[in-house]
């Protein structure tokens, strides 16, 4: 077994559309626990770190229906593939990542679901190329942490049988579906229960795995993007990580996505951005919060990714008069359900930082300037 440890260090944190800020963080002790050796230059954030392509089509959704052209969706998942490869055809450029021999997760996010999730239509488009280039359905696996969420979704309509759909928790709280002998321990709160435990398929089952995160606000983390979808929701116990307006969010998330072999597995990022939720994230319980970007992001590199997610949200809050995702005012917490009316106020301190923390555990290029994006 291998075990490691991150220590407590301050870091300099770089608040969007201000000055570099030197903030005092005082990290929690990790210990992560794992049997699974480092695999440099493998999965994250190769092979083509600090370079996104960006991929938009006005008519890839209507804004009053929220109907998605499934034909236009297709379309973007083949340039923009093409695109971050160099490839001249959708075979070549989805065989750089899977082959026929692999076993794929498609890890999906539905915690906002069924308002705002990783779309059917852009699922099923991955599933449609990854058969394509001879992945059998029955080697492909959607999946997620909480049953209850995907089933609201209907993935089943657009994928050919024999496709799995899979879960860590069929009940909520349920440990059956992690991994024991991998996982990351500490106490935050002083909480009962100091460790999270991988999700067993991610250990045990896939040889690769493809990202499938949102554009979405998070009232703790500030953003939800790649980084978030591919820690928080491939290990159990997370939430404990935020209470009383206090998150541990900065840290957390890019130590959980570090953690061997998920780090490793982890080939390809594909951030469905044709609707996304600007603020009382991530579940939007208000239409009036979400908007629709009517992109598709593509990338290898999680946190030149989670980069450009940043002032996508930054940006929309701007032009609706929301307070930024960087304040840190106290005035601005409420513990009640104003948050869920009211753009101004927030149940936490949001952590957008955890971003530019994850770059420093080698996981991707935060520096805007080095970020290649190529634009469609």
């Amino acid at each position: 077994m291998i075990a490691s440890a991150v220590h407590r260090r301050s870091f300099l944190h770089l608040a969007a559309a201000t000055p570099l800020l030197a903030r005092e963080n005082q990290l929690p002790q990790y210990r992560i626990v794992t049997r699974y050796p480092a695999r440099p230059g493998v999965g994250m954030p190769e092979p083509y770190r600090a370079r996104v392509v960006r991929v938009h089509s006005e008519g890839s959704i209507d804004p009053v229906s929220e109907k998605i052209d499934e034909g236009k969706v297709r379309e973007m998942l083949s340039r923009g593939m093409r695109s971050l490869t160099g490839e001249s055809s959708d075979a070549a450029a989805w065989s750089r990542f899977i082959t026929p021999k692999d076993v794929v997760g498609i890890k999906v996010n539905c915690s906002g679901a069924p308002r705002v999730m990783s779309n059917p239509e852009v699922v099923g488009g991955i599933v449609a190329n990854l058969t394509a280039i001879g992945v059998p359905p029955e080697q492909i696996y959607i999946y997620e942490r909480f049953a209850d969420q995907v089933k609201t979704v209907g993935y089943d309509k657009h994928v050919p049988a024999g496709v799995h759909f899979d879960t860590a928790e069929n009940g909520r709280g349920s440990i059956l579906g992690y991994d024991p002998y991998t996982y990351v321990e500490v106490d935050f709160f002083g909480e009962e229960d100091t460790r999270s435990y991988l999700t067993r398929l991610v250990s045990a089952k896939f040889t690769k795995i493809i990202n499938v995160p949102n554009m979405k606000e998070h009232q703790a983390a500030g953003v939800t993007g790649c980084l978030k979808n591919i820690g928080y929701g491939d290990f159990s116990n997370v939430a404990r990580s935020h209470r009383y307006a206090k998150t541990n969010t900065y840290s957390f998330i890019g130590t959980l996505a570090s953690v061997e072999p998920l780090r490793s597995r982890t080939v390809l990022h594909i951030m469905d951005g044709l609707r996304g939720v600007w603020h009382a994230g991530p579940f939007s319980r208000s239409k009036k919060f979400r908007f629709f970007p009517k992109q598709i992001m593509f990338g290898t590199d999680p946190v030149a990714m989670d980069r450009l997610l940043i002032d996508v949200i930054e940006a929309k809050r701007k032009a609706e008069g929301a307070p930024s995702i960087f304040d840190r005012s106290p005035s601005r917490i409420r513990e009640d359900d104003t948050p869920q009316r009211d753009p101004a106020y927030n149940h936490f301190v949001r952590e957008p930082g955890h971003v530019e923390y994850a770059s420093t555990l080698g996981l991707g290029e935060y520096d805007i300037k080095k970020i290649k994006v190529i634009e469609l």
